[in-house]
C-alpha cells in the first residue's frame, strides 16, 4: 500500500483541470495563496526593518505553511500548464503576471533578512571578542622583578543598545 498525498492541506486541486471552473478556481485558489503569502513576507520585512524580530519570529508558521502552498501550487501549475492555458488563458495569464510581481518583493525580504543576519552575527562576534579579549596593556614577557604577567582579564561589563 502506498501513501497517497494529503491534498487536504492545500486550497486547490494538486489534479489536473478539466473544466474551465476547474482551471479558475485552481489559478484563484492559488493567487489567493501568494497574497496572503506577499502580506505575510511585508509585514515581516516592515518588522524586521523596525527592529521587531521577536514579532517577526512570531510569523514564520505562517510563512513557512504558504510557502509550502505556493511552491506545491507552482509546481502543480507547470505541471498542468498547457491545461491551464487552453481552459481559462486569462486566469493563467494573471497568475504569471502576479508571480512576476512577486519575485523583486521576495529578493527585497532575502536582502533585508539577510542584512539583520550580518549585523546579529557582528554584534556577536564583536561582543565575544571583546568580552574574550585580553588587556592589551598587560604585559606578555616577565616583568623586571621576575613576577609572571596576569592572565587575561574578564570582561568588565557589556552595554546594549536596544534602540538600534
Amino acid at each position: 500500500m502506498t501513501a497517497q498525498p494529503n491534498t487536504t492541506a492545500f486550497p486547490f486541486s494538486l489534479e489536473r483541470p478539466t473544466s474551465q471552473q476547474d482551471a479558475e478556481n485552481f489559478c484563484s485558489a492559488l493567487s489567493g495563496t501568494m497574497e496572503a503569502l506577499l502580506s505575510v513576507i511585508e509585514m515581516e520585512t516592515d518588522l524586521v526593518r523596525a527592529g521587531k524580530l521577536r514579532e517577526a519570529g512570531e510569523l514564520q508558521a505562517d510563512k513557512a505553511r504558504l510557502i509550502h502552498e505556493y511552491t506545491r501550487g507552482m509546481m502543480t501549475a507547470k505541471e498542468h500548464a498547457v491545461a491551464l492555458g487552453n481552459l481559462a488563458p486569462a486566469a493563467t495569464q494573471n497568475l504569471r503576471r502576479q508571480h512576476g510581481e512577486f519575485q523583486p518583493v521576495l529578493r527585497i525580504n532575502l536582502a533585508v533578512l539577510s542584512t539583520a543576519r550580518d549585523v546579529a552575527n557582528n554584534i556577536v562576534s564583536t561582543v565575544a571578542k571583546i568580552a574574550g579579549a585580553k588587556n592589551a596593556n598587560a604585559p606578555t614577557t616577565y616583568g623586571r622583578n621576575g613576577a609572571a604577567p596576569n592572565g587575561p582579564q574578564s570582561a568588565r561589563g557589556i552595554a546594549v543598545n536596544q534602540s538600534l
